[in-house]
């Protein structure tokens, strides 16, 4: 698998990156245009990359520059159907598919931590549905709203914020985190109490037996060992570009029912299903933030080390 990269540059910067491309042992396809870029005045060089080596070529792009001077703009090609490029995977260390990007997984997280109206929509129906699936005790619901659940890029964006040294992202999805659930449970304890004054919804339905969702306000030490792990499946989708509707599903099992209940409780003025929500809540996030904060910092230390070894410790052949 190739990535492509199209580069603009100035045409004083054009000989030093065309060396670069020319010199890289992974890189094949190199093309010049001069003059070819008019805003901003320039050069247009081309090439596809084994995508195992991009993220050091971008490391040379910048060591050059390229990022502050000119462009650079990543795509996959669909499909790569002739022998050079085959080799080149060879050559390349690791698997494709194990390859890192960095500047796209900070282009990721900046795109999770941004308050979109979509975003706040998308949450409050989740806590909608996991409110109903309360009430309702179903499970089906509960499933429901974790597909619905939106939280997956600004909880994965605050690991990333840390690893990459990154304060004003740790901070922008800190806050979006905090003020996107302190909304959505608002919003919908305002729904719950509507529900009440038509009688739908009562004390006695929050508060009694309820075996398939019980789960959601009794924490324990699994509500962290669920954290952790989905903290590290979405740190490691994020990282690796795989993020997925499954992976998003996974982290919201963390998030959306504890934020119903705690909508219902709040609604229903029961202290425990509160208090038992909230810790839920600060168990799984936690878990969450921690594991995605040791996923990126081992993606970002020992990973390409780890990916260059890959047919000797797994038996891949590439």
């Amino acid at each position: 698998m190739l990535a492509h990269f199209r580069l603009t540059v100035p045409a004083d910067q054009s000989a030093a990156v065309q060396a670069l491309l020319l010199g890289h042992d992974h890189v094949t396809n190199v093309t010049v245009q001069e003059g070819a870029v008019l805003k901003p005045p320039g050069d247009l060089l081309e090439a596809d990359v084994a995508r195992e080596s991009s993220g050091l070529l971008m490391n040379e792009l910048h060591d050059l520059g390229v990022h502050r001077t000119g462009g650079i703009v990543i795509s996959t090609p669909t499909g790569t159907p002739f022998v050079l490029a085959d080799e080149l995977e060879v050559r390349a260390p690791g698997h494709p598919d194990d390859a890192v990007i960095w500047d796209a997984v900070e282009d990721t997280a900046e795109a999770g931590a941004v308050p979109t109206l979509s975003y706040h929509l998308f949450l409050v129906i989740a806590v909608a549905l996991a409110a109903i699936a309360v009430v309702t005790d179903s499970a089906v619901l509960v499933v429901g709203a974790m597909v619905v659940g939106p939280e997956f890029g600004p909880i994965t964006a605050i690991s990333a914020g840390i690893v990459l040294g990154r304060p004003g992202l740790l901070w922008r999805s800190t806050r979006l985190v905090v003020l996107s659930f302190v909304f959505a449970v608002l919003a919908v304890t305002v729904l719950a109490l509507v529900g009440v004054l038509l009688g739908l919804v009562d004390h006695d339905l929050v508060t009694r037996p309820r075996p398939n969702t019980g789960f959601i306000y009794h924490p324990d030490h699994w509500s962290f060992v669920v954290g952790v792990l989905a903290g590290a499946a979405g740190a490691l989708a994020v990282a690796l570009q795989r993020a997925s509707t499954m992976v998003g599903v996974f982290i919201s099992v963390t998030t959306v029912p504890a934020l119903g209940n705690l909508a219902l409780g709040l609604a229903v003025l029961e202290p425990d299903e509160v208090v038992g929500s909230l810790q839920q809540l600060g168990l799984n996030i936690a878990g969450m933030v921690l594991a995605g904060v040791l996923v990126l910092l081992l993606v970002r230390t020992a990973w390409p080390w780890l990916a260059a070894r890959t047919e000797r410790i797994f038996g891949v052949v590439t």
